[in-house]
């Protein structure tokens, strides 16, 4: 039996794939040197003129549980919100679709009904838990680089995923963090030229946990990509 390794194709597009934003982790901590070989692949990433924008904080341990407590106590009291980057003030046409069908895939797999309020606030609110995840990416972006600076850390930020699936590790990005930028840099040395951008809560999936059940759609190649020759 002739057995043919998979194509570098192959192999990416599978850890594509297959990576999906985890929603409910166990507390075993990732060891240090997985972290680091994730972090080995993330500094790869391209950039313009190989400026490499990207900082991140790691934040574990009893550092994490500090801010666990801050964050959730923060948004769950509904504390005015501090943002580094302008949030998305209101979301439009298919943007909207996408977003309501994401929001409701998770709400229907862990049991939510619609119109139910009390509940689906309740579960947005794990956001600031990070949901129980052993470990916080902070991503940031030095403030002198702007736009373009966000747009290279989002390719790092993209390996960085892909090879934290590469190793087994699950991660969910959250844009709902930065919302409590100030309460994130009482917990990380975090300078003020650097502006945070998002977090990505990583460690192991409770792989039965409802909230891990659902995967969410992608549009199709023909509504994102234009050929012109």
């Amino acid at each position: 039996m002739i057995y043919l390794e998979p194509s570098p194709f192959d192999v990416l597009f599978s850890l594509a794939k297959a990576r999906y934003s985890c929603r409910a982790f166990e507390r075993t901590p990732v060891p240090m040197a997985d972290i680091e070989r994730v972090l080995e692949v993330a500094r790869t990433a391209p950039s313009d003129c190989n400026t490499q924008p990207a900082s991140m904080f790691i934040i574990s341990g009893k550092a994490l549980e500090w801010l666990r407590k801050d964050m959730y106590e923060a948004a769950a009291g509904g504390r005015e919100r501090t943002s580094d980057v302008p949030p998305i003030g209101t979301y439009t046409g298919i943007f909207q679709e996408r977003r309501r069908d994401c929001g409701w895939s998770l709400y229907n797999a862990v049991g939510i009904e619609r119109g139910d309020r009390e509940a689906s606030g309740k579960q947005a609110l794990e956001n600031f838990r990070f949901f129980d995840a052993p470990h916080l990416a902070v991503v940031t972006v030095h403030n002198d680089l702007k736009e373009r600076g966000l747009f290279d850390t989002g390719i790092y930020l993209g390996h960085f995923l892909l090879a934290a699936q590469a190793l087994g590790i699950s991660t969910v990005p959250q844009g709902a963090i930065a919302h409590y930028a100030d309460i994130i840099r009482k917990h990380a040395p975090i300078p003020p030229e650097l502006r945070v951008i998002c977090g990505v809560s990583f460690g192991y999936d409770l792989k039965d946990h409802a909230a891990n059940s659902f995967r969410t759609a992608r549009a199709e190649i023909s509504e994102s990509v234009t050929f012109v020759s």
